[in-house]
């Protein structure tokens, strides 16, 4: 089962999310934000204010995403790459 550990937030509507498999990822929430219990946190200090309950983020108002789609949404944080002369 996918969980979230841990999420931070980054910029705009940007969360990095570490995953219970290990994977890091950064996830835009900002077409995500749609439908009646999304829409308040288009307010990007509500937005900020998440947490982690359960294995997901959520917000005071109720709204949450299951963490199988944040996984789908996000892109893998590529780590640097060193290239040898």
């Amino acid at each position: 089962m996918l969980e979230v550990k841990s999420a931070n937030h980054i910029k705009d509507y940007q969360l990095e999310i570490l995953f219970n498999n290990g994977e890091k990822k950064i996830v835009d929430l900002k077409n995500s934000l749609q439908g009646q219990v999304f829409l308040p946190l288009q307010d990007l200090n509500l937005f900020k204010s998440f947490k982690i309950a359960f294995n997901t983020i959520e917000w005071d108002n109720g709204a949450d995403f299951a963490p199988e789609y944040l996984y789908e949404i996000s892109q893998p944080i590529n780590p640097a790459k060193f290239f040898l002369k």
